[in-house]
């Protein structure tokens, strides 16, 4: 999805102009001409079947690389945490277990595409790790919107939510989500890209301005519907407080105003991860300077390192099965808790 971003930054290099000022001699020493990248975000191609010198590293591509590999080993442990609980098989659990799986191939995306830039650099790898990463994010911020419909019923219905909720809607449910995004993952290597036209191409090329525009407007809505169910979680919580601990205010105060505040960090974490971006991919173009579109990208997918943070190590369940996995034992002062309106 960031491909040739790293081109379109090495224009910016100081031994660029040095290379464009003798096109005679690089010509001669590797028996081809080839096309230095212009200021847009354009990849390094050449007009002759011949050796290929090594392009110049983009340090925004190393810090993405490392990021997906950060990415992946966390939702890889979130993901074992899970496999190895059998008791851990509720529907909240699911979904924790789905948003993972998405995060997951979201970091193994990143790392494809630095490979796709940096040792392939192919047609087909640029598209393939396009798809994955559209997909990949497209579950990931799908799946907080089904984690965020699940806690609102799961309070909205407190009495009746475990006998009404059952695991053939939480599967049904995902198998939407994912069926939805891998169709939006397949757009590009159906034809809805820019590589015949790059007039055409986003700031993340090979997605259309077009296809970025209606991905980011998306964005907004979910984002729209997650905040209003959030609203409607603080509201209820509140409620909840003051008619379960009417001789209990100060305690009641306490922790509602706990769980409103972790529902104010989630939100507000969400919103600068990808908020930025969705914005910035409205308004630009492949025009743009590609250092405009690192900037956002680079926050966008820090919210799957922050993901496993919020929905999954947090949770005293999945840290006891950390525990189990990693040590073999739970130690002493560890004890779970009961779910309150402040875990959120």
């Amino acid at each position: 999805m960031i491909h040739s971003l790293a081109a379109a930054m090495s224009s910016h290099l100081p031994n660029a102009s040095s290379s464009s000022s003798s096109p005679s001699s690089s010509s001669s020493s590797l028996g081809g001409t080839w096309i230095l990248p212009d200021s847009r975000n354009s990849s390094l191609v050449r007009s002759g079947a011949d050796l290929r010198p090594l392009a110049p590293v983009s340090p925004w591509d190393v810090a993405l690389c490392v990021t997906g590999t950060l990415i992946s080993c966390e939702n890889a442990l979130v993901l074992a945490a899970l496999f190895y609980a059998p008791s851990l098989r509720a529907p909240t659990f699911i979904l924790i277990g789905s948003l993972a799986v998405a995060d997951l191939l979201a970091g193994l995306g990143l790392v494809l595409n630095f490979i796709s830039i940096y040792a392939l650099d192919t047609e087909l790898a640029t598209l393939a790790s396009v798809g994955l990463l559209i997909a990949a994010f497209s579950a990931s911020v799908l799946n907080i919107l089904a984690i965020t419909v699940d806690r609102y019923l799961s309070l909205y219905n407190a009495l009746t939510y475990n006998t009404e909720r059952t695991l053939t809607f939480t599967y049904a449910m995902l198998a939407l989500i994912w069926l939805v995004c891998v169709a939006l993952g397949l757009l590009p290597a159906l034809g809805w890209n820019c590589l015949a036209d790059e007039t055409r191409c986003s700031v993340c090329r090979p997605v259309t301005k077009n296809n970025a525009v209606a991905l980011a407007v998306t964005f907004l809505l979910v984002f729209a519907l997650i905040m209003q169910l959030y609203l409607q979680i603080c509201k209820i919580a509140f409620r909840h407080a003051q008619q379960i601990a009417v001789q209990q205010h100060h305690f009641a105060a306490i922790s509602t105003t706990k769980g409103v505040s972790t529902l104010s960090a989630i939100l507000c974490t969400f919103a600068a991860c990808w908020m930025p971006f969705a914005m910035y991919s409205i308004v630009a173009d492949s025009s743009y300077p590609a250092i405009y579109t690192y900037a956002t990208v680079l926050p966008a997918t820090c919210n799957s390192v922050i993901n496993p943070i919020i929905y999954a190590f947090r949770n005293p369940d999945i840290q006891k099965s950390l525990w189990l996995a990693c040590c073999g034992c739970v130690p002493t002062n560890f004890s779970l808790r009961p779910r309150t309106s402040s875990d959120v």
